[in-house]
């Protein structure tokens, strides 16, 4: 081929690939500008006022297509399927108790996006915000409102491979002491003290406002950990565990275990560990979960799964009774009154 015909060649090659890129491109803009146009069929959604100290409202991120896609919105606790009342709050992770909520929140930006955690109060107004080091992907608020934690991702953007890191931070809703990166706290696994590089904790579900339970990896597995934050330690309690929940009575672990046999890129099913006795059991939902589940109540686990919308949430016994059922479609990251 002479050096024309090469030149040729590229030139052409340049201007496809560009034409796919630009396609690309445009074809997801396209997508992201019809998310904010209400769909027929959707759950019906209007502004209103929100609190989180309400205890006849439970709330969660709505997925509905619209202009209040991703606002925290409120819904009657007796009729989860009712209208939504939005709040005008946008957060990717969200959870709240005791009238303090955790928003993780995109900030736009010309170049690119950057992420920031927002802790709020009962009115959903800010109290004090934390640049994050990666993306959102999960937040918890103890049970007194008094203390939060958020995971983010700095590299990879899926648990299910092993190429990813993360960062777990912890911070009194004070705002006067921030635990800015949990893998500073001493790691013992069997009684030994642990020190790699390739140390990753995530997924930190609250005790009280210094005792936690979290995923702990290092060396290919994962462990449950119980976390003190007085003396900075994670202890590993049980192995193959990944996004602990507590129950609200505190006496079980819901959690995502991987399976042998399962897909690689799906390999996680909902599990309940009795922390007494450290046995585990499966729930009745046989699908691949990726969420840190919630306890509806001491009974009862909520979770989500890819719906139409982008996610639905579903619900199935703790105890591994039952079937699981779909609670609400379009919804994400749901917050019961206790």
């Amino acid at each position: 081929m002479s050096r024309s015909a090469r030149l040729s060649f590229l030139f052409v090659a340049v201007l496809v690939l560009g034409g796919v890129a630009v396609g690309a491109t445009l074809h997801a803009a396209g997508r992201a500008a019809r998310k904010e146009h209400t769909r027929a069929g959707g759950p019906a959604v209007a502004s209103g006022a929100v609190r989180l100290d309400d205890p006849h409202r439970s709330l969660f991120r709505t997925m509905a297509w619209g202009p209040h896609r991703d606002e925290i919105a409120a819904v009657p606790a007796g009729r989860l399927t009712g209208p939504r009342t939005a709040s005008g709050v946008r957060c990717l992770r969200f959870h709240a108790a005791a009238g303090t909520g955790l928003c993780l929140q995109a900030v736009h930006g010309t170049l690119r996006d950057t992420y920031r955690a927002v802790i709020l109060d009962r009115r959903l107004r800010p109290l004090h915000h934390y640049d994050l080091a990666g993306t959102p992907t999960r937040a918890r608020v103890s049970p007194s409102g008094r203390t939060v934690a958020w995971t983010v991702f700095v590299s990879g953007d899926s648990y299910a491979g092993t190429a990813f890191s993360t960062r777990t931070s912890v911070v009194d809703t004070g705002g006067r002491h921030l635990d800015a990166n949990l893998e500073t706290y001493v790691l013992t696994v069997d009684g030994r003290p642990v020190h790699a590089a390739d140390v990753n904790v995530w997924g930190v579900t609250f005790a009280d406002d210094t005792r936690f339970y979290a995923t702990a990896a290092t060396a290919g597995k994962t462990y449950l950990v119980r976390g003190d934050r007085t003396t900075r330690t994670l202890r590993a309690l049980h192995p193959n565990v990944e996004c602990p929940s507590l129950s609200p009575d505190g006496t079980r672990i819901a959690y995502k275990k991987r399976v042998k046999g399962a897909d690689p890129n799906a390999p996680w099913r909902l599990y309940v560990l009795d922390l007494h006795t450290l046995r585990e059991r499966a729930t009745s939902e046989h699908r691949n979960v990726d969420d840190q589940a919630v306890w509806r109540d001491d009974h009862t686990l909520v979770y989500s799964l890819p719906g139409d919308f982008g996610s639905d949430l579903w619900t199935v016994p703790a105890d591994g009774t039952g079937a699981p059922h779909r609670l609400v479609t379009a919804a994400l990251a749901p917050v019961f009154p206790r």
